[in-house]
């Protein structure tokens, strides 16, 4: 496959940090005394932005927290997680050198935030080989199914939506690379 651009995503597709997701969900739920199927819970929010997830998290449990609050807890949890012990997915940092080494543009597109994955791409020396990122947050905490934080993806590296290739883990993730024109994988 030919492309000048590389897409990706990071929770699940470069980084091995479901994981963490899962334990910060099971002490989320625990703390407020709510049983939770926790598999559905991840289908549920699988897709959507990080306030997204806190404001369907509030609506669907009925939660007199605020989504700030909610997000803010999460972000706690999880720092020291994304800081310490989140690993690259097998093959990851060899296969974006490579495509650095080939001329292909790289951009991490996520509904993450900075503050907690920067560290982990650093951590494993892969933050320099990419050219920009870009998270939901920079694009009113849409879901990535609309394509809008792909397309800031393509604006930011200079490149047009068909030269770029998308690697997602999310059904959402592909239909929004697709809508805008992107491939995906």
């Amino acid at each position: 496959m030919e492309f000048r651009a590389a897409l990706f995503d990071l929770d699940g597709t470069l980084l091995d940090s479901n994981g963490v997701w899962r334990e910060v969900d099971a002490r989320f739920f625990a703390a407020r005394g709510v049983a939770v199927d926790h598999a559905e819970y991840a289908r549920a929010v699988q897709g959507m932005s990080f306030r997204e997830a806190a404001e369907y998290t509030v609506r669907r449990y009925g939660f007199n927290e605020s989504v700030e609050a909610v997000m803010g807890e999460w972000m706690e949890m999880t720092r020291e997680e994304y800081a310490r012990h989140v690993n690259l997915k097998p093959g990851a940092r060899d296969y974006l050198r490579a495509l650095k080494c080939r001329g292909v543009k790289l951009a991490v597109v996520t509904a993450n935030r900075a503050e907690l994955f920067m560290a982990t791409l650093e951590r494993w020396g892969v933050a320099e080989l990419f050219d920009a990122f870009c998270t939901s947050a920079e694009v009113g905490d849409a879901s990535k199914a609309d394509g809008a934080l792909y397309r800031l993806a393509a604006r930011r590296l200079g490149v047009e939506p068909k030269d770029c290739a998308v690697f997602e883990d999310v059904l959402d993730g592909i239909a929004g690379a697709k809508r805008c024109g992107m491939r995906a994988v």
